[in-house]
């Protein structure tokens, strides 16, 4: 009864052929990924054992395991969420929710901004100088991960921003107008609305810290060091710098060996974005709004 007009049947080319475009786009992006996911497990599946993941490496780390560089992670990646999340959610809470619109804040934003496009050799130095020197914590865990924190404290900053400023206004004027104080809508309503763009965030530098090596290489991982560390204040080997020692430093290394720690780091960072995300499905499931 209605027939297509020729404007509408150019419309409808058009809709197809930028759905295909986007496709394709899509379908770009993905299959370098998915090569790298079947090269990794077709050259270093065979290395993957239980005696892989829990013993020491060996023989000049030309055998054995990687059990000390995957604590060492563990390690380096734990200590430095702890530095770097609560320092970048109340740093964002603070500049979201309390600071004036004004020249020092949006300075403070320019300064996050270009933080975020340092080098890591960058934070490496300023590592090495401020917490290895200066603070005389050593070549140590502790060292290595506050560089890590401060290098990806702007993703965390941001992230948490961007989170918080999506939370409608009209909750916060509800809040205030029930007779709460700034801070009771922040920690009762803000936040909690909030918290699953944070852990946006919380993805991002994880993935992040888990496979940098130029800023641990001076502030605390070691070459070879089979001893498990019993503090923070030791040092400890990490699976980002010993991919690199056995890719390019040791001798006779098997081939399957490197690729079966790079497959070992990929899946560790796929399986703790994975546990970050299904938090974030489930908190996002809550909302009312």
């Amino acid at each position: 009864m209605f027939a297509a007009t020729q404007r509408n049947q150019n419309d409808q080319r058009t809709e197809k052929l930028f759905r295909l475009l986007f496709i394709t786009m899509t379908a770009l992006l993905i299959l370098p990924v998915l090569i790298i996911l079947s090269t990794l497990i077709y050259k270093g599946g065979s290395v993957l054992s239980i005696e892989f993941l829990f013993a020491s490496p060996t023989e000049g780390m030309t055998a054995g395991g990687i059990f000390p560089a995957l604590l060492g992670t563990v390690w380096l990646v734990s200590v430095a969420l702890l530095v770097s999340v609560p320092l970048g959610v109340a740093a964002a809470v603070y500049l979201s929710e309390y600071a004036p619109d004004n020249w020092f804040t949006r300075l403070i934003n320019l300064a996050i901004i270009n933080l975020a496009g340092v080098p890591s050799i960058v934070h490496a130095l300023f590592g090495l100088g401020a917490f290895v020197i200066f603070f005389e914590f050593g070549t140590s865990i502790l060292a290595a991960s506050l560089t890590l924190g401060i290098m990806t404290l702007p993703v965390v900053i941001v992230s948490t921003r961007e989170s918080l400023q999506t939370v409608p206004q009209a909750f916060r004027e509800a809040c205030w107008n029930m007779g709460a104080t700034r801070w009771q809508t922040i920690r009762r309503v803000v936040l909690p609305n909030a918290v699953s763009g944070i852990l946006t965030g919380v993805i991002l530098e994880v993935s992040r810290t888990t496979g940098e090596t130029a800023p641990i290489m001076f502030t605390g991982a070691a070459f070879f060091l089979p001893i498990l560390p019993q503090g923070v204040f030791d040092q400890t080997m990490a699976l980002s710098l010993h991919l690199f020692v056995v890719s390019t430093q040791v001798p006779n290394v098997p081939e399957n060996l490197p690729y079966g720690v790079a497959l070992v780091l990929i899946l560790m960072v796929l399986l703790m974005n994975s546990a970050s995300i299904a938090l974030r499905m489930h908190l996002r499931g809550k909302k009312k709004w």
